[in-house]
């Protein structure tokens, strides 16, 4: 048997607190599920999902202390297809209640890349590289 590699289905982020996380996201634009199981909050991506998962029952499912997990050493990324959807998208995050890191600029890559912070310290980073595809639905494939 061949396993899959290079493949992320799911996407799970402790929150401190699951109402206030959904509403961040929602606020910010994104459409939650409809169907998500209590406890849950979940948004369907091209290719993948993004779960909201209380902080404390994530950490008992892992069997780790709550301590143990930590935000800002992953960075999440929205690539986006040109400089001006970046500034919207940025902004929006911001008005939804994200905590600017570090505006939209140009980076020495040759694109523009910014970073915020959603209300439980997860990185966001929010770009448009020029050297990098979007397919219709925004999804990436690399050159």
């Amino acid at each position: 048997m061949t396993l899959p590699r290079n493949r992320i289905s799911l996407i799970t982020l402790g929150v401190a607190d699951l109402s206030r996380a959904r509403r961040f996201y929602g606020d910010w634009g994104w459409t939650p599920h409809p169907d998500a199981p209590e406890g849950l909050a979940l948004f369907q991506m091209p290719g993948l999902a993004l779960a909201l998962f209380a902080l404390d029952e994530l950490a008992e499912d892992q069997r780790r202390a709550k301590a143990e997990l930590g935000t800002g050493a992953a960075t999440l990324a929205q690539n986006c297809r040109d400089v001006e959807e970046v500034e919207a998208v940025f902004q929006s995050a911001l008005e939804a209640g994200a905590t600017c890191l570090k505006r939209p600029e140009k980076a020495a890559w040759g694109g523009t890349s910014g970073y915020f912070a959603d209300p439980d310290g997860h990185v966001w980073e929010i770009a448009h590289n020029p050297f990098w595809p979007l397919g219709e639905d925004g999804a990436l494939t690399l050159p």
